[in-house]
């Protein structure tokens, strides 16, 4: 079992960026998929960027492709997401999500994940 806890987030000018850190309990990280979803008041949660066990091949919602970074320290058992250009559409909460690699069904459905974190708000201003 894991523990994700998530920090980061905060409120941000259109135009800037943030980076959110995604912080595991565990001695198996590397054997975990992670991925980082949002969630926008009255929307269901959303998709935005998955990163790999072996590989560390990443995935990236269509909406942030281009702006949006994940990456993956084992060592110290973190997941990061590095946005920039960031836009009033991204305000959301972001929440951080991991699956052991053996039992992910889709690396990009949220239902496919069994651990999350509690999130962090991230607030783009116009």
């Amino acid at each position: 079992q894991v523990q994700l806890v998530e920090s980061g987030g905060g409120l941000v000018q259109a135009g800037g960026s943030l980076r959110l850190s995604c912080a595991a309990s565990g001695r198996t990280f590397s054997s975990y998929a992670m991925g980082w979803f949002r969630q926008a008041p009255g929307k269901e949660r959303e998709f935005v960027a998955a990163i790999s066990c072996i590989g560390g091949r990443t995935y990236y919602a269509d909406s942030v492709k281009g702006r949006f970074t994940i990456s993956r320290d084992n060592a110290k058992n973190t997941v990061y997401l590095q946005m920039s250009s960031l836009k009033p559409e991204d305000t959301a909460v972001y929440y951080c999500a991991a699956e052991p690699c053996t039992r992910l069904q889709g690396i990009g459905n949220r239902n496919s994940y069994d651990y999350w974190g509690q999130g962090t708000q991230v607030t783009v201003s116009s």
